[in-house]
C-alpha cells in the first residue's frame, strides 16, 4: 500500500469523478464512514454539488437523523461506549427507508431523515423521490461491517493519537467504542475507498502499491 498525499478540494473531485463513474442497477449507494472527529458529514456534503455537475442526481442522507429513540438508544446511560458502538443507529430503518428502496429492485422514495435525536420523535420529513442513477450518500460512524448494503465505502481512518487530540472533549467517552470498530470492524482494510485524516488540512489516499 501506498499513500497519496492530497488537498482537501482535489479529494473531494477526485472522489466526485470517480463515483459518478459508477453504473449500478437503480441507485448507487455509497457510504462516508468516519468518527465525529473526521467529519464524515462534511465530506458528503461537499460532494453533492459536484456529483450534481456530473449530471448524477443526489441525496445525502446522515445517518446521524436515523438514530433509535432515547429510551432504547440511552437505556444504558448517556455515555456507554458499548452501547453507542452496538446500538445507537437504527440500521434496520436506515436500510428500509433508504438503502433497500434505493437498490436495483427498490422504488427510489427515500426518507432523508427518520428521528429527531434532539426533539426524541419522529422527524416527519417528506419522501424524496431519487431517479434511476442517482446516487444517495450516507454518512456517519460505524457504518461498515454491519451488513448494511453499500455500493461503494468509503472510510476516514485517524490514528488514536490524533482521534484522541481531535474528538470534542464532550465525545471522548466514545473512543472505546471507535477502538473496537477498528478491531473488531477493521474497516480500512476492505473500504473500497481509505483516506486519512489526522489532519483536515492535508489528507492522504491509501491506494494498492
Amino acid at each position: 500500500m501506498r499513500v497519496r498525499p492530497i488537498t482537501p478540494e482535489l479529494l473531494v473531485a477526485e472522489l466526485a469523478d470517480r463515483l459518478a463513474g459508477v453504473a449500478v442497477p437503480g441507485r448507487l449507494r455509497v457510504a462516508v464512514d468516519g468518527p465525529p472527529a473526521a467529519e464524515p458529514d462534511a465530506l458528503a456534503a461537499a460532494l453533492v454539488d459536484p456529483l450534481r455537475a456530473a449530471g448524477r442526481p443526489v441525496l445525502h442522507v446522515r445517518a446521524a437523523d436515523f438514530l433509535r429513540p432515547a429510551s432504547t438508544r440511552l437505556e444504558h446511560g448517556r455515555t456507554n461506549p458499548d452501547a453507542y458502538y452496538e446500538g445507537w443507529v437504527d440500521e434496520a430503518g436506515l436500510r428500509r427507508e433508504v438503502l433497500d428502496p434505493a437498490g436495483p429492485d427498490g422504488s427510489g422514495r427515500l426518507l432523508p431523515s427518520l428521528w429527531d435525536a434532539a426533539a426524541d420523535r419522529a422527524s416527519r420529513a417528506p419522501y424524496v423521490d431519487l431517479p434511476p442513477g442517482g446516487v444517495v450518500l450516507v454518512s456517519g460512524a460505524l457504518l461498515l461491517g454491519g451488513g448494511l448494503p453499500f455500493d461503494v465505502t468509503v472510510h476516514l481512518v485517524l490514528s488514536p493519537a490524533a482521534l484522541g487530540r481531535r474528538t470534542d472533549p464532550e465525545l471522548r467517552w466514545t473512543l472505546p467504542a471507535f477502538a473496537r470498530y477498528a478491531d473488531e470492524v477493521d474497516p480500512a482494510s476492505f473500504a473500497d475507498v481509505v483516506v486519512r485524516a489526522d489532519d483536515p488540512r492535508h489528507p492522504a489516499l491509501v491506494e494498492a502499491a
